[in-house]
């Protein structure tokens, strides 16, 4: 008997070493695990069809070929709505389909096994709940490694986030924080970057505390290279999450996606320094998209990695915080509803622009390369996108000589900026 094309036995065998369960529950796993692989994070479609059919069924059916318009009537069959169904429909199974190889699920499922990586399903005990808020953006399964109570830590935690190129003042300020929310009984939640995000986990760390990561590629490929070692002590005590398989790189798309999670999965997020572009921005405005309470630590009126902050504080009606009894105090509930369901002018998921750039060129730049050129069909498998959302975005970026053609393909073009 054959399950998604292979036999039913490499299928159980397979997903229960990364999910315990019987049968049914195996197969669910299987179905979760292949949707991680063919969907970046975030496609809302995928997060409809799913929730519409069930991760089997709508895997089934992408696999049979089942066309466009059969998928948009099932899912008008079970209470779906929208005038551009059949269109959005069309776009996800040309974005899926390019992935759908079964020998890749099987070596990230492999690859999972061999470094301890397990697979969380909506429904798990474990199942950060919370993230749910996400709506059809929510992740449709999370991979992680480490201890199974700091995913349970989650339910009482808050997010600090900020700059990469921080300085001894934000640090500072980030230490005393994330060691005095421990003391207070909260897990710590960050996105392992450089500066704050890897002060943030090193002072949970020392003060004994749960610190959680969400990483933008795979839980078997620690990103930054250089937090390797705090990532295999965060895994000893604490978590390492991503929605993305063994295997997968982070990119600029998924960085942004990542967020999303940073900001869903805690109580409260806190911005500890920034400057006006800083990436934590983007988080900062999941959190107030998704009515989370959402803070920022003032910082000297002359230094230019606080200005995001006080923009924050100025213009998105962030809560000025300055010490742990203050972050608490914010993550306690009393201020949940008080932001704004958007914050203006900060990149949401699924939306149109990153900065100057649209979310499909963002994710064909990710694709690209510089000395090897790639076919429209390349770039539309690496990116997640349909090959005309490809060709269209290649079409922009081009009349900016951001990307140039050649006879074997397309090239981003040397010493352009691109981001």
């Amino acid at each position: 008997m054959t399950l998604f094309g292979l036999d039913e036995t490499v299928v159980l065998e397979r997903a229960r070493g990364v999910r315990a369960g019987g049968d049914e529950q195996s197969t669910e796993t299987f179905a979760r695990a292949t949707w991680t692989g063919i969907a970046e994070p975030g496609d809302s479609m995928a997060g409809l069809l799913v929730g519409g059919l069930g991760a089997v069924n709508a895997l089934n059916a992408i696999i049979d070929g089942w066309s466009p318009t059969r998928l948009a009537d099932a899912l008008l069959a079970v209470g779906a709505e929208g005038s551009q169904l059949r269109e959005d429909v069309t776009q996800g199974v040309e974005r899926w389909r390019p992935r759908l190889k079964s020998g890749d699920v099987v070596r990230y499922l492999m690859q999972a096994e061999r470094v301890g990586a397990h697979l969380l399903v909506p429904g798990d005990p474990q199942w950060p709940d919370a993230v749910g808020d996400l709506g059809t953006h929510a992740p449709l399964a999370l991979w992680w490694r480490g201890v199974p109570r700091a995913l349970e830590a989650l339910e009482r935690s808050i997010s600090l986030v900020g700059a990469r190129a921080a300085t001894g003042y934000g640090e500072h300020v980030t230490l005393e924080a994330s060691a005095g929310l421990v003391d207070r009984g909260f897990a710590i939640v960050s996105g392992a970057a450089y500066g704050i995000d890897g002060m943030a986990h090193r002072a949970a760390l020392a003060s004994f505390g749960t610190t959680v990561a969400f990483l933008a590629g795979g839980v078997d490929r620690f990103y930054p290279a250089g937090h390797d070692a705090l990532l295999a002590q965060i895994v000893d005590t604490g978590a390492v999450i991503s929605e993305l398989p063994c295997g997968s790189s982070p990119t600029k798309w998924r960085f942004l996606q990542r967020n999303r999670l940073i900001a869903g999965a805690s109580n409260a997020t806190i911005v500890l320094e920034a400057g006006w572009r800083s990436g934590s921005l983007n988080t900062a405005g999941h959190a107030a998209a998704l009515g989370r309470p959402l803070g920022a630590v003032p910082g000297p009126v002359t230094s230019p990695t606080s200005t995001g902050c006080h923009r924050l504080i100025r213009e998105y009606d962030a809560v000025c915080v300055t010490d742990a009894d203050e972050m608490a105090e914010l993550a306690g509930g009393d201020s949940v509803g008080r932001f704004p369901r958007k914050a203006p002018g900060v990149t949401m998921p699924d939306e149109g622009r990153n900065g100057e750039r649209s979310s499909d060129q963002v994710r064909a730049i990710d694709a690209l390369s510089r000395r090897s050129p790639r076919s429209v069909q390349d770039i539309a498998g690496r990116a997640g996108l349909s090959t005309s959302a490809v060709v269209a975005a290649l079409g922009a970026l081009g009349l900016e000589g951001v990307v140039r053609e050649r006879d074997a393909g397309w090239v981003l073009a040397s010493g352009r900026m691109t981001a």
